[in-house]
């Protein structure tokens, strides 16, 4: 994936959802004694014991903030899991959370959504890579969200590199 970047939520971002979230509630950590959550600060599943928060986020919302876009009706705030303390962020440079049905979520550069598609829960090789590229290939999208299938949750942002 040489032609695109993902992009976890913002380090300034974090910092600030650890204290209050998109909603405006006080962020409440837990210690995960299961493990499993996808944490979107460093792209990885929590292991048990880990300290996390599960957070309300509005990504569209802090892009739009960023780029002056006016996303109007499609600025949408969800559930996320984040680190409750600063963490390193992702480790590598592997897919994260590739091995579920997901949607590759096309938004212009108003912020209005300009279509997606759906990669498998089992992707083959490639399959993201043709995702990304088919919505990079239409001048017309300015980024992509990669979404869980089953609750519509945001898992990360991807931009042209």
């Amino acid at each position: 994936m040489t032609a695109y970047l993902v992009r976890p939520i913002e380090p300034t971002a974090l910092k600030e959802l650890r204290s209050v979230d998109d909603a405006g509630r006080r962020t409440v950590p837990v210690t995960d004694d299961e493990g499993g959550a996808p944490l979107r600060c460093c792209l990885r599943r929590s292991t048990p014991g880990e300290r996390i928060a599960l957070v309300s986020y509005a990504p569209l919302r802090r892009w739009a903030a960023e780029t002056g876009a006016a996303p109007g009706a499609y600025d949408e705030q969800g559930p996320v899991f984040i680190h409750a303390d600063e963490c390193a962020g992702p480790d590598g440079d592997t897919l994260p959370f590739a091995n579920a049905h997901r949607t590759v979520r096309r938004y212009s550069a108003e912020g209005h959504i300009l279509g997606g598609r759906l990669v498998p829960e089992h992707p083959e090789q490639g399959d993201f890579e043709a995702a990304f590229r088919e919505a990079f290939d239409d001048p017309a999208v300015a980024l992509v969200h990669v979404r869980a299938v089953e609750y519509g949750c945001f898992l990360y942002e991807v931009r042209r590199s």
